[in-house]
């Protein structure tokens, strides 16, 4: 049996996330000396954090943003796997492919960099949107296919191998939390298309479009 990596790793993930769950475990079987914190969108980032020094930081469906002197303590690499691909830095990513009606979607994994979803691009999964699709479906698939990519990237680090280069670079709008909040709102002056992107891409469990009347906002429900 191979030994573990002895390289240390600090993982940074999303609580209560059955992914998120399989690449803490991938990380943990596989290297010797592992720190954990995972995250909700709420918590703020452990002070601990600060003092962690090691070889590789991994991102893993974070929600902190990572300051620099936390990505520069992990020297071999400090990458990030983020649900979307290049063309949907930022937040609400799924959201706004499914307003625009993008026919492609993809994961990427990047380097960090000081400003959000900028660092240079290290490999990217791109799989085709159908018009069926929902935040949901979507959302599903994106993991999926964010699962795999993982896997195969760390296989490389495990393996000794260097980390890929790809010739994809960021593009698209890095969007506000106040525009993505802004993304559910419905109005009456909006077009009937307007109105049905607006829907397919903000509709998901609990959280459904509101429809703003004479400044009143009312939440719609879809079934």
């Amino acid at each position: 049996m191979k030994d573990k990596s002895t390289s240390s790793v600090l993982f940074l993930g999303k609580k209560d996330d059955e992914y998120c769950d399989r690449a803490f475990k991938f990380v943990n079987d596989n290297f010797e000396n592992v720190t954990s914190y995972r995250s909700t969108w709420e918590q703020p980032m452990p002070a601990e954090i600060h003092h962690w020094r090691g070889d590789y930081l991994i991102s893993y469906l974070c929600r902190w943003v990572v300051p620099v002197s936390v990505i520069q303590s992990a020297p071999k690499g400090a990458i990030n796997f983020h649900p979307a691909s290049p063309n949907y830095p930022g937040i609400g990513c799924n959201n706004y492919a499914l307003y625009d009606n993008a026919s492609e979607y993809g994961v990427t994994c990047h380097h960090m960099a000081k400003k959000v979803d900028t660092g240079k691009i290290i490999a990217v999964k791109k799989f085709p949107v159908f018009p069926t699709d929902d935040v949901d479906s979507l959302l599903r698939r994106t993991y999926e296919f964010q699962i795999v990519l993982f896997y195969e990237i760390i296989g490389k680090i495990l393996n000794g191998e260097p980390l890929p280069e790809s010739d994809e670079i960021w593009t698209g709008q890095h969007h506000s939390r106040e525009e993505f909040n802004t993304l559910g709102i419905l109005r009456q002056d909006m077009s009937d298309d307007e109105i049905a992107r607006r829907v397919r891409a903000v509709s998901y469990g609990m959280y459904q479009p509101s429809i703003d009347i004479a400044g009143f906002r009312f939440q719609l429900k879809v079934d």
